[in-house]
């Protein structure tokens, strides 16, 4: 299944190490907020609704910040911007340590989400220009998997410190860890290149003149339609994995009185599932190509969620059950870093992959609330497997809607490629 590392050149191993490192960093920041929100309620005496703001608008800021930095990645460089982007939340994590307030802390974690969306954006389009399009799945596939390993490192970093240091004072150690990523930027300045096609945009003056030009380029009449369907993908993926993730651990302890969810065993099967289910949708998407594989993902990911919902589970059968729920769930996710790169034209591919990924990451909130708005007249489990299958039914119906890009080669014309099946699979981005 690894067998492309061996096949790549230099110069995309060393693009995949940068951009691996940094998504791994990535949810390394998001994760320890997770993890330290029982001790900043106690510091600070925040309300769970205090704390779910801070989540919400960190939400919000990542997702303007994603469209932001791919924007500023088609002006000014793929690599120049990741730079910019790891530094920017590396800064504003460690800043986290010493805030003494919840409003401090709600303007620091706005500003360090706007960063982690940025430095996603600018290291999917720099994944996707440098890497052949014959692995271009596989290796993308990969690099989201750096998230589960981020995920683990934050247990692990947080275990490590809790036990080490007092606790009213182990989260602002954890919040200065954060300062690491910004030794990333070393490596990256050192051993990663520009992709060709940004340097071709360079010597052809194709960079729109003003950066509004660049932002909006992607509503342009020949962009429009895969800009709205591309937002819907985005919605549904993201939609379906929130009104799940968002409400299930409540349905399982409350309806099921289930209290394996509260275990290390669950948090480590759902990790190690996340990963495998990255790993195994990059190979799926270059073997079967990337609709096929989005549909396939999101019938599973329903079918699971209705086990959860309606089949009596015990603790143990439920552990198990926890592996193809992150498993699948992964999968999409996985799939849409290589499709939204292969959709738009050099000079508008960062604000356009940086849009429909974070469009339906902001619009993904009207999910959970639709389930506890449902839960009212009837029971959650039922709101959760309905709003779920409406999510990844959004998500079913733009992927038919867009065309099929496997092997698509990213320096020829948008208007060039077939609307659907496989392209040339042989050809180099």
């Amino acid at each position: 299944m690894f067998s492309w590392y061996r096949q790549i050149t230099s110069r995309e191993r060393k693009t995949f190490w940068a951009c691996f490192g940094g998504w791994s960093l990535d949810a390394l920041e998001v994760q320890m907020f997770g993890l330290a929100i029982p001790a900043l309620i106690a510091a600070f005496a925040l309300t769970k609704g205090d704390a779910g703001l801070i989540s919400g608008v960190t939400l919000v800021t990542s997702a303007i910040g994603g469209w932001v930095g791919g924007t500023l990645s088609d002006r000014y460089g793929r690599v120049r911007t990741l730079q910019w982007m790891i530094l920017w939340f590396s800064f504003f994590t460690f800043l986290s340590a010493f805030v003494t307030g919840f409003n401090q802390l709600l303007i620091v974690k706005a500003l360090q989400g706007f960063g982690i969306g940025g430095e996603w954006a600018a290291g999917a389009v720099l994944m996707a220009e440098t890497i052949n399009p014959n692995y271009r799945g596989k290796v993308m596939g990969t690099v989201q998997s750096a998230w589960a390993v981020g995920w683990g490192l934050a247990v692990g970093v947080f275990t490590l410190i809790y036990s080490l240091v007092p606790q009213d004072m182990a989260w602002r150690v954890m919040f200065l860890v954060g300062l690491l990523p910004s030794l990333l930027i070393i490596w990256v300045r050192r051993n990663v290149q520009e992709p060709d096609s940004f340097q071709r945009l360079q010597k052809e003056n194709a960079i729109p003149p003003s950066f509004f030009k660049s932002l909006s380029g992607i509503f342009r009449p020949e962009l429009l339609r895969v800009t709205l369907f591309g937002g819907l993908l985005g919605l549904g993926a993201h939609g379906g994995y929130h009104a799940v993730m968002t409400w299930l651990p409540t349905f399982l302890k409350t309806e099921r009185n289930l209290s394996v969810l509260n275990s290390g065993g669950y948090l480590a099967v759902i990790i190690a599932a996340f990963w495998c289910g990255c790993v195994v949708s990059g190979f799926l998407i270059d073997r079967i190509g990337r609709r096929k594989n989005i549909i396939l993902f999101a019938l599973c990911c329903v079918i699971t969620v209705q086990c959860y919902v309606f089949l009596p589970l015990s603790n143990t059968q439920m552990l198990f059950l926890g592996f193809p729920l992150g498993f699948f769930a992964a999968g999409i996710p996985a799939s849409l870093g290589a499709l939204f790169n292969e959709l738009y034209p050099a000079d508008v591919r960062g604000a356009g992959v940086g849009f429909c990924y974070n469009f339906g990451r902001v619009l993904s909130a009207v999910f959970p609330f639709l389930v506890g708005h449902m839960s009212e007249s009837m029971s959650l489990g039922s709101a959760i497997g309905i709003d779920a299958g409406i999510a990844y039914g959004v998500a079913v119906i733009a992927a038919l809607c867009l065309p099929e890009t496997r092997g698509r080669n990213l320096e020829a014309p948008i208007q060039a490629q077939p609307a659907s099946g496989s392209s040339n699979d042989t050809a180099r981005a």
